[in-house]
């Protein structure tokens, strides 16, 4: 009979702690591999007999997941979350951890999570890469601001400051030697920032254009291609979600709940999974309530003609918009106006 076990990992980059069990449950080995990953796979090769392991989600996962795969017959990816809620212990350490991971792969209780291809992985990769580029351009463009603000001069209203024509008026603002060093300092770096996302953006757009489901998920109104690649990249299978509600608690748009018996308690969003997918699906929102008869339907309803619950409508329209991209990507249905949102 051929023998399995089931191996633990608590992986760290410079060594890792190794929990072995057999087929009965009972540990046969436990060890410290000191070097890099690939040692782990060089212990493992030694066991004759087939191989199942589990390890903690962290950076880094998928290249171990990959490099794990050619030698175990089944690799788990625990979510780290949830795994705090199961090792709340008094007495934690890395052998512990590790021995902890092999008993919850031997009972099966593994909360694993979803481990896409090398090419999807570095896909949101530059995804989110980009995102922060645009983030620092963010703050470039108000630090400028503030120091306009500063010296009490008015500059142009909205984004006509940041066009070529008011670029040109910053540059040639008459300002002391100080303030004008804090600005050419931050017009050179938006300049070095605008090329890094217009680099990312090229690459981007031609990744989406090998992927047919970014172009349907534009469809719907006020969805660019930045949103519907992220959306994409993300869900990646969508047949991995058995309901399109899943895919708004994997982008963290679904509340918080807190039910104990007849009392049921609603809070605010989990704000659980991408961030940077969620930030995208509210500012689509935003532009789908003005664009689509369909989407300000369903938001004027959700905020029943009440200001207060404007913030409320904005999240929940996300959340649709959320469902309908899944349901869109798993029965590969354009967008089509329904006043039945």
């Amino acid at each position: 009979m051929k023998s399995t076990f089931f191996v633990g990992l608590d992986v760290h980059l410079r060594h890792t702690n190794v929990c072995i069990l057999d087929q009965r449950g009972n540990r046969v080995k436990q060890a410290t591999v000191r070097g890099p990953w690939s040692e782990i796979v060089t212990l493992l090769q030694g066991l004759t007999g087939e191989i199942q392991v589990c390890f903690e989600a962290s950076c880094g996962y998928g290249h171990l997941f990959d490099q794990l795969s050619r030698v175990a017959s089944r690799v788990k990816v625990a979510h780290p979350g949830q795994l705090r809620l199961i090792f709340r212990s008094k007495r934690k350490n890395d052998r512990v951890d590790a021995e902890k991971l092999a008993k919850l792969l031997y009972l099966d209780e593994v909360p694993a999570v979803y481990v896409p291809s090398d090419q999807v992985r570095a896909w949101r990769q530059l995804i989110e890469y980009r995102s922060r580029v645009v983030a620092k351009r963010t703050r470039a463009k108000n630090s400028l601001r503030a120091l306009l603000r500063s010296l009490g001069i008015a500059s142009p209203r909205g984004p006509s400051l940041w066009t070529r024509k008011g670029i040109t008026w910053l540059r040639e603002l008459k300002l002391e030697l100080m303030y004008a060093l804090r600005r050419d300092l931050r017009l050179d770096e938006m300049e070095l920032l605008d090329q890094q996302i217009a680099r990312c953006e090229t690459q981007l757009k031609r990744f989406a254009d090998t992927h047919p489901a970014v172009g349907l998920l534009q469809t719907i109104p006020g969805v660019g291609p930045r949103t519907a690649e992220a959306v994409v990249a993300y869900i990646d299978d969508p047949r991995r979600f058995s309901r399109s509600k899943q895919v708004g608690c994997y982008f963290g748009l679904a509340p918080s709940q807190d039910q104990s018996g007849p009392a049921n308690r609603l809070g605010h969003i989990t704000r659980e999974g991408p961030a940077t997918v969620r930030r995208l699906l509210i500012e689509a929102a935003w532009q789908g309530i003005r664009r689509s008869p369909t989407i300000r339907g369903f938001y004027e309803r959700i905020q029943e003609e009440k200001s207060d619950r404007r913030k409320l409508a904005l999240v929940a329209t996300a959340h649709y918009l959320a469902r309908v991209m899944h349901a869109m990507l798993k029965n590969g249905e354009l967008w089509h106006e329904s006043l039945a949102a």
